[in-house]
């Protein structure tokens, strides 16, 4: 009952023993910066990237309140304080975190993807969230591109995946949820394609083909690669 969770994908929550705490607008901030800084980051830095329009007293001094607050939102230290470095506490766990480290070893390890298939599917459930949706914080958009070029990569890799295996609804979800992330980025858009080729679904193929094409010519006036147009070339003269 004294588990503390932080979710930053989607909306921000703070869920203690099961329930959702309310948690300051100045706390929430604070939370979610560290959160993404997970070796911890000084005062000063986290004081001027929450508050840069601030004077670095009145940052100084909204920090402290912020910190304040943070300590009060667990039955045990949230926040760790070590000379002038914060950070999150071990006794808190990141949604963030959690799905960045299940990323990475996805990438790194070509058996990453024998993981198990609940394991897999919770992964996707977390990869489809971007961070902290509704902020507009500065500090946030760097952030917000790491992690969509590794919720990109992740997402293709157990679209492959799902796809080896015939799993092929999971696979056409985890694709469209890649390209709703980068909708001009065609790798997601060809994994598609070739999930409606494994089902025999050839129109549905060529349709995604022609709304990608379309969608590149009206946007950026580019074309799909040639790599992209061998495979429609194949499945339609075959």
């Amino acid at each position: 009952m004294n588990s503390v969770r932080l979710e930053i994908l989607g909306s921000f929550e703070l869920i203690r023993g099961g329930r959702r705490v309310a948690v300051p607008a100045g706390a929430q901030r604070l939370f979610a910066l560290l959160a993404v800084h997970g070796d911890g980051i000084h005062r000063r830095a986290a004081a001027e990237r929450l508050w840069p329009e601030c004077l670095p007293m009145r940052a100084a001094a909204n920090l402290r309140s912020a910190l304040c607050q943070c300590r009060k939102s667990g039955p045990r230290a949230v926040v760790e304080s070590e000379g002038q470095r914060l950070a999150i506490s071990p006794c808190l766990s990141v949604d963030y975190r959690d799905a960045w480290r299940s990323a990475c070893r996805l990438l790194e390890d070509d058996r990453g993807a024998e993981a198990d298939l609940d394991d897999l599917d919770r992964l996707v459930a977390h990869l489809v969230r971007p961070l902290l949706l509704g902020w507009d914080d500065e500090w946030l958009a760097l952030e917000r591109e790491r992690w969509d070029q590794m919720r990109l990569y992740a997402l293709e890799r157990l679209a492959q995946h799902f796809l080896a295996v015939g799993r092929y609804l999971a696979a056409h979800q985890a694709a469209l949820a890649a390209t709703a992330v980068d909708p001009y980025r065609e790798t997601a858009h060809r994994i598609a394609i070739e999930v409606h080729a494994a089902e025999g679904n050839i129109a549905c193929a060529v349709k995604h083909y022609l709304d990608y094409r379309g969608l590149l010519q009206r946007e950026l006036r580019v074309s799909p690669s040639s790599r992209m147009t061998e495979l429609i070339r194949g499945l339609t003269t075959a």
